[in-house]
């Protein structure tokens, strides 16, 4: 019997509907995605005020210099045979630079040599003299003369052997030395002799360098060099490389000024790893010199020139705001301002030469 009741093609229908209107209101509800910024928000990256001590500072240009340079020279003379490096090339300690012409020592080896055993041989002979005579003269049976020639002879030998085997020592020693090698690791940075020039002993070979440390060199005004103490850190940034700075150390400030433009040499050690830096380039030296003080630093890339004016956009609640400031100096890679600004407070570094009064900005990145 057909039982009376719901129809359930339109239960079904209504169920539909209500899946529908669902996930229509999904967004509206609870269950919606984060909130989104608006879709006129300008994306800005900020950066926060702080508050620092810091205390004035100067900029002197200086050169830069390996910190270790060597002439290389050979030690004995000859006719240069085969030359291993040229100019740029980097080689590691001991490592052979030339070979000069070493077949007339070890001839002189073969000669010294020679004449050794013939020495060793009239030694034996005289051991056997001074012992026989030596027998004879306990019995009265020879004169003393005789012995003492025999005991001075035998002398005489051991002394030729000795001298012998000195001088060989000495000819290989020289032969060893027809190679000259590196003291230490560098580049070459110049060639001062080619294969088939004779070069004198102490002769100049090539000029060594080593760049894995610099050291630059600046004429500092009295002042500021009375100030300055060995070890003390300051900032060095070399131009023709990047505008980054670089972190170096005092190594000395000598004792002797010139005493007309009144300057100090002050030589500054830098580590070069990479070998980057050169001999002979511009470094610029940034030195802290006056009384230390408490400041207020931005990026220089938040301040906006505003015709006679500098503004800086500030972020609150996702809206941006001008403030006016003014800008006494900088320090790094800082502007010290003055006014308008406290610590911890948003500033916009990026995005900022669009930015209107008010306008709703989206932090992409801090």
């Amino acid at each position: 019997m057909y039982q009376t009741g719901q129809n359930p093609r339109y239960s079904l229908a209504g169920f539909s509907i209500f899946i529908a209107l669902f996930f229509m209101l999904l967004p509206f509800s609870g269950f919606a995605a984060e909130k989104k910024p608006p879709v006129n928000a300008v994306p800005v990256r900020v950066a926060v005020v702080e508050e620092r001590v810091i205390s004035e500072q100067t900029a002197i240009i200086g050169s830069t210099e390996p910190v270790r340079q060597s002439t290389v020279a050979a030690e004995i003379s000859g006719r240069v045979e085969a030359f291993y490096v040229k100019a740029g090339d980097f080689v590691e300690k001991d490592t052979p630079l030339v070979s000069l012409e070493s077949k007339g020592l070890a001839l002189r080896v073969k000669g010294v040599i020679a004449a050794k055993e013939g020495i060793e041989a009239k030694l034996v002979l005289a051991e056997k003299e001074l012992s026989r005579v030596a027998k004879l003269k306990g019995t009265n049976s020879v004169a003393a003369k005789m012995y003492d020639e025999a005991f001075f002879n035998h002398i005489a030998l051991t002394k030729d052997l000795e001298r012998s085997e000195v001088e060989i020592e000495q000819l290989r020693y020289d032969i060893t030395k027809k190679r000259v090698l590196t003291p230490f690791s560098g580049f070459i940075a110049e060639e001062h002799t080619q294969v088939g020039e004779w070069v004198n002993a102490g002769g100049r070979v090539v000029t060594l360098v080593d760049l894995s440390n610099i050291r630059i060199k600046v004429d500092v005004p009295e002042e500021h060099a009375v100030r300055l103490s060995p070890k003390e850190g300051l900032r060095v940034v070399i131009k023709s490389l990047s505008d980054r700075s670089m972190t170096a150390e005092i190594e000395a400030v000598l004792p002797q000024g010139d005493p007309v433009a009144r300057t100090f040499p002050v030589h500054i050690r830098l580590a070069n790893p990479q070998f980057r830096i050169k001999g002979g380039m511009e470094a610029v030296v940034t030195f802290e010199v006056g009384e230390k003080r408490k400041a207020l630093l931005i990026p220089k890339d938040a301040v906006v020139p505003s015709g006679a004016q500098k503004i800086v956009y500030t972020v609150d609640q996702g809206k941006a705001f001008p403030v006016t400031v003014e800008v006494v100096g900088y320090y790094n890679n800082s502007a010290v301002v003055k006014d308008g600004l406290t610590p911890g407070r948003q500033v916009v570094i990026r995005g900022n030469e669009r930015l209107r009064p008010g306008q709703e900005v989206e932090v992409i990145d801090r």
